[in-house]
């Protein structure tokens, strides 16, 4: 059996999907679990919660391994993470697999990315078979673009030429699913090390988000506009909902970043065996969000 954490979102909807159709039991937790489905073999929805360990003993209980990824407040505050290890532990998991971020290499200081960072180290420290997930930008933070594109077929962005390989969240689960499914020390590309595998995620070619905004336009046959915000202008407008240390720290990479986060990882193609998905891809899966 497998638990995947955070089942609702961007990766863990795909995961759940794919560990299902690969034959696995999965118990997918999420602060607010869907019914389960009898359309859906081996699926269990369960409510939990990554920021309180108590919360996820039953969800683990029989599991043999464990997908963690934080969201929204956990990326900023919560309980030692070592709680959560010990809970898995205990309950038999065998193997883990974070989600935590490029950033945690390129800047170690970055008090932005703290929590991630000291959820590493727990996983490291838990003597449990790991597999740390590292991806830069995601394509999915172009949902943000959804509503004025959708009102206006406008895009509000700052940095409009500054490129980055942002990665399909469909990409990063699937190389998690080969993570939880595999054998100790399996895994394929990456820093190999004791107990475990590190994988930098990236997408196949930088991408500035005046291009995001031109591969939108052309998937929906409309012209999107694109308009350059200051990065105080774009300051404020995240501030109302990420915590200040977070907003910081994501300007940093979007608007300046260093030659490792501009970088085209290999590790996707490496484990999957197959190209990483570009930006295109992922919008054209998604394009009814922004019509």
């Amino acid at each position: 059996m497998i638990t995947v954490t955070g089942a609702t979102g961007n990766i863990g909807r795909t995961l759940v999907d794919l560990l299902t159709e690969a034959g696995e039991e999965v118990v997918a937790v999420s602060r607010h679990p869907r019914q389960a489905s009898s359309a859906t073999p081996g699926l269990r929805w369960a409510e939990g919660h990554v920021g309180d360990a108590a919360s996820m003993r039953a969800p683990l209980t029989g599991a043999r391994a464990l997908f963690i990824v934080l969201g929204g407040e956990l990326n900023a505050f919560g309980e030692n993470p070592e709680l959560l290890l010990r809970a898995a532990a205990d309950a038999g998991v065998e193997r883990v697999v974070l989600v935590s971020s490029q950033v945690s290499a390129t800047r170690p200081e970055a008090p932005s990315h703290a929590r991630l960072r000291a959820f590493e180290a727990a996983v490291r420290a838990s003597g449990l078979d790991f597999t740390i997930l590292r991806p830069g930008a995601f394509a999915s933070n172009a949902f943000a673009w959804a509503d004025t594109i959708r009102t206006k077929r406008t895009v509000f962005a700052p940095f409009a030429d500054v490129a980055l390989p942002v990665v399909d969240p469909a990409d990063i689960a699937a190389v998690a699913a080969k993570a939880l499914r595999s054998h100790r020390g399996q895994g394929g590309g990456g820093e190999a090390g004791p107990g475990g595998r590190v994988h930098e995620l990236t997408g196949p070619q930088p991408i500035s988000p005046r291009q995001q905004a031109a591969v939108i336009s052309a998937a929906l046959g409309e012209e999107v506009t694109f308009v350059e915000l200051s990065r105080e202008e774009a300051h404020a407008a995240m501030a109302r909902f990420m915590p200040e240390e977070a907003v910081a720290g994501t300007l940093d990479v979007l608007g300046a970043p260093l030659p490792a986060e501009a970088r085209v990882s290999a590790d996707v193609a490496t484990v999957l065996g197959r190209p990483a998905g570009g930006f295109a891809g992922w919008v054209g899966r998604n394009l009814p969000a922004f019509r």
